[in-house]
This record gives structure tokens, C-alpha cells and sequence, in this order.
């Protein structure tokens, strides 16, 4: 048995992939995986160190004016089915979740009538995975989708990393305790409230050069952890603040934090509902718009609020904070509705390709 995985460029598009991968392979260990990205995506880095194959195709951006690339995007296009084509061959199932490789593999396994299912994550679908549901792939969403063609869409849930699962089935009984426990294991001593602060997998300028210019009223308050990013310059440490370029071990650190002030990805808004307890999200303007909604369902819950990068300065922050903080104190449990996702998406492919 034979099955593609398209998702790449962005820790939203291939970690999700990866959860589904492992979980059909448990099912299914005679299995045939193969993931489609580009050259640059960070799927050179996960995929490959997950231990599955991966093949590449040309990147395809969708045009909005009038320049070279998007002369020559039909030639690229081109030149990306023709590669997908060959990956698609013999495969019982094909699924992507969004992204510049997925729109080439949706129509070739369209035009090799193979079954194929489009994983939509954020609250605004993006133009691949339009076109994989305009050429009959069985849709899926993480979370309801209020207009267009992605309504009718099955909710399924988002694919939770196998870390973030085992860390709401151990906490699930103990929530205070888990945080607690979370504390210690970070070196929280001082009995001040955590502050998490975080830009998304490769960091945000923005957001932490704000941090630089308030950190010294922060630490009155606060303890912060702080991931910078792997490319951003990493600050110097001091008593109670804790600047890393990357956190490894997120589940811990959404246990721990009382407060959360990050970007609102898709994958974040799902992680955090899992295991945190209050965010402030500040969404980066890319695409369709589409972290301006991801947290919506959070904030129905009145687990977060959303600050457009516009208004986020230090002096909202001193405005700010105290109220948020106080927010937090009323909730102290996760949320349970992503951890059946990737089980939900594997039985939905099976019955989509009539996989007994």
C-alpha cells in the first residue's frame, strides 16, 4: 500500500502530516510512505529526520501582480504535476494538507483518479486546498469553517504532536499538579506567574523587540520564557528571564505558563488549547488573513484575545496584562476536542479510498 503526503513549507502544513503518517504505519506497517515538498521547506529538516521519504517538486506561488515569477508560474506548474505525476502513480491515497506543493499533487491524483483527501487547518481555507476541493477531494477542517465550499467539510480536528498528546493524557487528571510539575521541570522557583512569549517556529522580530523594551517592568510581575527564534539575535539572560532560541519541549512549557502571548498559527491555536490556559495573540498578516480567525474558537471559550500587531506596544502591555493575567486564574484545564484528530482523518481516508 501506497500513500502521499503533500504539506510543506511550514511546521502547520508538515507537522500534522507527520502525526497522520505515523499513526497509518502503526495500522498499517507495510506501508509505502512518500511526502512531496520543495528544496528549501522545512520538510528537508522534519521529514527526513522522522525517517520517511521525501521528493521534490518545484515551488508554485499563485501570482497577485504582474512580475516574472508570475509569468513563468504556468511553466512551473507545469513542470511540478508532471513530477507529482510520477509520485502519485500507484498510490491507494493521497492526502494534503495546504501549501505550495499541494495544488500540483491534488490534480494529479485527480487525473489518475486516485482518492484523495484535503486536510484544511486554518479558519480561511488557502487557494491549494480550494483547489483540491473544486476537483472532488473529500475535505476535512480542523474547526468549522463558516463560508465557502469547506462548510460542508468534515471537522476532524487537528493532528496533535505525539508529545502534546501524552502530556494532556497525563495531565488530564490533575491539572494543577501537571502545571505544577511543569513548573519544577522548567526551574520556576520564584513563585511568580510564567509569562510564555513566542513568534511562531522561526521567531518575530516584532514581537521581540517589544519584549526587549519592556522585559524590565515584565520581571515585576512576571517570570518570562522567551523563544526568540533561531535566526533572531538571543538576548542576554537575567534573574527571572529566560531567552531561548527555540523551545523543544513545548508541552511543558504551555503546562507551565499562566499567560501566553504568541502569533495565532493554526497548529499554536491547537496546541494551546490542549494545555494552556490564557492567550494574547498577535496575528501576522500573511496569506489570506487566516490567524485573524484561527483563534476564534478560543475566544468563544474566553480563553484568549486577539491584538492586532498595529496596537501591541509596551504600553498596551503595562494596560494589559494584569487583566489577562486574571483571566487566566479561571481556567485551569485543557481542551480534549483535537486528541481523536488524526484517528478521525485516518478513518476518513480509509473509508474515502475503501481501505478495509
Amino acid at each position: 500500500m501506497k500513500i502521499v503526503f503533500a504539506g510543506a513549507g511550514t511546521a502547520g502544513h508538515i507537522e500534522p502530516a507527520l502525526a497522520v503518517a505515523d499513526t497509518w504505519q502503526k495500522e498499517f506497517p507495510a506501508s509505502k510512505f512518500e511526502f512531496v515538498g520543495t528544496a528549501t521547506g522545512l520538510e528537508n529538516v522534519l521529514v527526513t529526520s522522522a525517517g520517511y521519504k521525501l521528493s521534490v517538486i518545484p515551488k508554485v506561488t499563485l501570482p497577485r501582480s504582474l512580475s516574472l515569477a508570475g509569468l513563468l508560474a504556468p511553466t512551473r506548474f507545469g513542470q511540478a504535476l508532471s513530477k507529482s505525476l510520477q509520485i502519485v502513480k500507484g498510490a491507494d491515497c493521497v492526502i494534503g494538507f495546504g501549501g505550495y506543493v499541494s495544488a500540483p499533487v491534488y490534480l494529479a491524483a485527480a487525473l489518475r483518479r486516485t482518492p484523495f483527501v484535503v486536510h484544511e487547518a486554518n479558519a480561511i481555507p488557502g487557494w491549494a486546498n480550494k483547489f483540491g476541493a473544486f476537483l472532488g477531494g473529500a475535505m476535512a477542517v480542523g474547526k468549522p469553517v463558516k463560508a465557502g465550499k469547506f462548510r460542508a467539510a468534515q471537522v476532524v480536528g487537528l493532528p496533535l504532536k505525539p508529545a502534546i498528546s501524552a502530556a494532556l493524557d497525563s495531565a488530564k487528571s490533575d491539572w494543577p499538579g501537571a502545571r505544577s510539575a511543569a513548573k519544577a521541570k522548567l526551574g520556576i522557583k520564584s513563585g511568580k506567574p510564567l509569562l510564555l512569549i513566542m513568534g511562531g517556529s522561526q521567531g518575530s522580530a516584532a514581537i521581540n523587540s517589544i519584549v526587549a523594551s519592556s522585559i524590565s517592568s515584565l520581571l515585576i510581575d512576571f517570570e518570562v520564557l522567551h523563544s526568540v527564534g533561531g535566526n533572531n539575535e538571543l538576548p542576554i539572560a537575567s534573574v527571572g528571564y529566560h531567552p531561548v532560541p527555540y523551545i523543544e519541549d513545548m508541552a511543558t512549557a504551555y503546562l507551565a505558563a499562566d499567560l501566553v502571548i504568541g502569533r495565532s498559527g493554526a497548529i499554536t491555536c491547537a496546541e494551546f488549547n490542549a494545555l494552556g490556559k490564557y492567550a494574547i495573540f498577535i496575528p501576522l498578516a500573511i496569506g489570506n488573513g487566516e490567524q485573524a480567525r484561527n483563534a476564534d474558537f478560543l475566544i468563544e471559550q474566553g480563553r484568549a484575545e486577539i491584538v492586532p500587531q498595529s496596537e501591541f506596544n509596551k504600553q498596551w502591555l503595562a494596560d494589559n496584562l494584569s487583566s489577562a493575567l486574571a483571566k487566566s486564574q479561571i481556567f485551569m484545564a485543557g481542551d480534549e476536542s483535537d486528541r481523536a484528530a488524526v484517528t478521525n482523518i485516518v478513518n476518513l481516508m480509509r473509508r474515502h479510498a475503501r481501505i478495509g
